[in-house]
């Protein structure tokens, strides 16, 4: 499962949020949610990605120059590792109750799968897949289990993508690198330099409110970039560049969807 090599840094390269049903309110048609608020009925549906998209592995950041006008562009190496992006599932209202594109990506050894995955997997004609990740789109017709889904058809240079992935993991961090809150006086007369300072009322309400920004752990979780500009796509080296930075460290499994635009691929309403 070797990776496209570039020379880079030394030369080193190796989706419906759930929420809680109120009394009175239940499941609707389509994969909407919907609960009742006093005398009126909200619906709330799942966002609907505005295409299929690929996963891929961060490989690192370089300078890019751009060969029109000669200006560097920092951008982040994006490779691919063997076995690419296979459907692996194609879900439909008929049988689902939405409809939408199952990927895998990361092809590895059977041994590293259990039974019911390779099962999963085998229904599909599918090689062994590491990761898989789910797409809802509004038709799945031009989609089929087992089919390849290649980078340079469903992308090209120039366009916008929003790219999702674990952000790198800082531990426990204070409150001014965690929120970027302000340090106190650093006099020998002041006694609050770094500290969090006041979190609530004695008295009244008694307690401290949930969601106080206080220290914590930082980092480590799922984060989108939006909007980031293809400036590459290499076929030979099989590596895209993007402008700008993505989420977490070399080696970090990302999740590359067509940018959501207002207007353009998604409804105003």
């Amino acid at each position: 499962m070797a990776m496209a090599a570039v020379g880079i840094a030394g030369g080193a390269l190796a989706l419906l949020l759930p929420q809680k049903q109120q009394r009175g309110g239940g499941r609707g048609i389509g994969g909407a949610v919907s609960f009742r608020r006093g005398a009126s009925s909200v619906a709330v549906r799942a966002s609907y990605e505005a295409g299929v998209g690929v996963m891929a592995t961060k490989v690192g950041m370089m300078t890019y120059f751009d060969p029109e006008t000669g200006k560097p562009v920092p951008v982040t190496v994006v490779g691919f590792r063997d076995g690419g992006n296979v459907v692996t599932q194609v879900k439909t209202t008929a049988t689902d109750g939405y409809d939408a594109v199952q990927v895998g990506y990361h092809g590895v050894r059977e041994d590293k799968l259990t039974r019911p995955e390779l099962g999963h997997l085998g229904k599909a004609g599918a090689p062994p897949l590491r990761h898989l990740q789910e797409f809802r789109l509004t038709a799945v017709d031009a989609f089929e289990p087992g089919q390849e889904l290649d980078f340079a058809e469903l992308f090209k240079e120039g366009d916008l993508v929003d790219v999702s992935g674990k952000s790198i993991g800082k531990g426990f961090q204070g409150g001014i690198k965690r929120h970027n809150f302000k340090r106190g006086l650093m006099t020998h007369g002041s006694k609050s330099h770094r500290q969090l300072g006041s979190i609530g009322a004695g008295t009244t309400p008694g307690r401290v409110y949930k969601g106080k920004k206080m220290p914590g752990r930082m980092g480590g979780t799922k984060t989108k970039i939006r909007k980031l500009k293809i400036v590459k796509i290499d076929n030979d080296l099989r590596v895209v560049m993007i402008k700008g930075a993505v989420p977490g460290k070399p080696g970090n499994l990302l999740r590359i969807a067509p940018a959501k635009i207002v207007g353009k691929n998604i409804p105003k309403n």
